[in-house]
C-alpha cells in the first residue's frame, strides 16, 4: 500500500490552495504550482475542518471497514505537525 510521505492536512491544504488559485477551478492561473507552494499554509484551518467533519465515518463508510480504526486514522492526522 503506498503512504505519503506529507501530512494530510498539508495535503489538503494545498487542494484547497489549488483550487481557490488555479485555472482548473476557482482560480485564474493557469499554472498555480508556484502559487499553491507559497499559500498552502494560508489554508491549514480550512484542512483542519474537513478533517474534523470526517473523522466520524458514514453509516456506509462503517459498513465497509473498521469505523474506530477510521476515526483513529483521521485523529492522527489532526493532530499531524504541519511543515
Amino acid at each position: 500500500m503506498p503512504v505519503s510521505d506529507q501530512p494530510l492536512v498539508e495535503r489538503i491544504a494545498r487542494v484547497l490552495a489549488g483550487a481557490a488559485h488555479s485555472s482548473n477551478a476557482e482560480g485564474s492561473d493557469p499554472s498555480a504550482g508556484e502559487k499553491v507552494d507559497l499559500v498552502w499554509r494560508q489554508h491549514v484551518n480550512q484542512a483542519l475542518a474537513v478533517l474534523h467533519a470526517i473523522r466520524e465515518p458514514d453509516e456506509d463508510m462503517a459498513s465497509d471497514g473498521d469505523a474506530d480504526v477510521w476515526r483513529k486514522m483521521v485523529e492522527a492526522a489532526i493532530g499531524e505537525k504541519v511543515g
